[in-house]
């Protein structure tokens, strides 16, 4: 379905459109309230982001793309728990890496090695990515994981493309330092 026909279906209330919306987007509104929030609280955010997308849906004009608008939506959904947590002075916790995920099946020494290995590379990565600060962590997701044009990121982050271009780039710049300090 394409973009057009999504908001035209959504502003008449179809439930498949709903579905479709859902199956679409919120994985993509998880992942950006996982890399913002760093928290347990992504299917709140995406309860919420779901909720103003249907309350404002007829609001649209289409001046940008649709996953564009959706995006915004979820960053200034993030910026509001964010200012939450600050005036309650709590603390964001992730549980989901406490969990196991135990193996179903035997594996060699080797591909335990690569697995150990593998894994420790990426909790280097992620605890390097939770030092930086909420923005540099969404610029990072948005262009080098979710792959967005600077275009579409400037309009998510209100905030011009040479800034955005500027930010990433001193944000690459910390990240990197980060990791380099976590192999020393």
């Amino acid at each position: 379905m394409r973009d057009e026909e999504l908001v035209e279906g959504l502003r008449r209330g179809d439930e498949k459109a709903f579905r479709i919306l859902y199956r679409e987007y919120a994985g993509k509104i998880g992942s950006i309230a996982r890399s913002y929030l760093g928290s347990d609280d992504v299917d709140d955010v995406v309860q919420d982001v779901m909720l103003r997308i249907f309350k404002s849906i007829r609001k649209f004009k289409g001046d940008s793309k649709l996953s564009t608008w959706i995006y915004r939506i979820a960053v200034n959904v993030c910026k509001d728990y964010l200012a939450k947590y600050k005036r309650r002075s709590e603390v964001l916790t992730d549980f989901a890496e406490d969990e196991e995920h135990p193996s179903q099946h035997p594996v060699s020494e080797i591909d335990t090695e690569e697995s150990v290995t593998g894994e420790l590379e990426y909790e280097r990565i992620m605890d390097a990515l939770e030092k930086l600060s909420a923005e540099d962590r969404l610029l990072i997701k948005l262009r080098d994981v979710d792959g967005l044009s600077y275009e579409e990121i400037s309009k998510i982050v209100s905030k011009p493309i040479g800034s955005v271009k500027s930010s990433l780039h001193y944000a690459r710049k910390r990240l990197k330092k980060l990791l380099e300090e976590a192999r020393e």
